[in-house]
């Protein structure tokens, strides 16, 4: 899996990454609102919508930025979940899948009934192949929605699932995390193989 498919949109449709980063009235807490937004600093604020438009835009340096950032926005506000969720969702783009996993486990764990904590954690172990904790996170979320855009993005996450189900894509059980980033690196390196090969047959 490369890390930037957990934030994946669809164009023309609401999204949970629009919930979260707007600080739409069902998606942040009322507890924390538009404060957890505004202890972002306005530069990765900036960074942050483009990698929910499109994660792929953001290059390797500001990827790192955005992630040193929010790291430190969550260090001086330890117990703000959505901010652990934004962090998590950054980690994920610049391919830290552990990290992040612990991350949104901290944002679940701070806020058990915080809608968007519990679908993006849903999100992340449908995107790593592990079916069981996906749909109880997202089952959990679709209890937790408070409006009908929540309960539309989580009856998708969930339709999602099943059908990953039904067609026999599971992993099984959650294991490390790095064979994932570890399979694309390899994928990386046979395509540069194989180009290098093709480009010597030429010459």
């Amino acid at each position: 899996m490369a890390g930037n498919e957990i934030v994946l949109n669809e164009k023309g449709s609401t999204s949970s990454d629009d919930v979260l980063m707007n600080g739409a009235a069902s998606g942040l807490s009322p507890r924390v609102g538009y404060g957890a937004l505004a202890a972002v600093p306005e530069e990765a604020q900036i960074l942050l919508s483009r990698m929910f438009a499109d994660p792929s835009v953001l290059d390797k340096t500001q990827r790192a930025g955005l992630v040193r950032d929010l790291r430190l926005c969550v260090q001086t506000n330890p117990d703000v979940s959505e901010l652990r969720v934004l962090f998590g969702m950054a980690l994920c783009v610049n391919l830290e899948v552990s990290d992040a996993i612990e991350e949104l486990r901290e944002g679940v764990r701070l806020a058990p009934h915080s809608f968007i904590a519990q679908l993006k954690m849903g999100e992340l172990w449908m995107r790593l192949r592990v079916m069981d904790k996906a749909e109880e996170h997202t089952r959990r979320a679709a209890l937790l929605a408070a409006n009908r855009v929540q309960a539309e993005l989580a009856r998708r996450q969930g339709a999602s699932i099943r059908a990953m189900k039904h067609a026999g894509i599971e992993r099984g059980g959650y294991k490390s995390p790095w064979t994932l980033v570890t399979r694309v690196v390899r994928r990386l390196r046979r395509r540069e193989s194989s180009e290098a090969i093709a480009l010597a047959e030429i010459s």
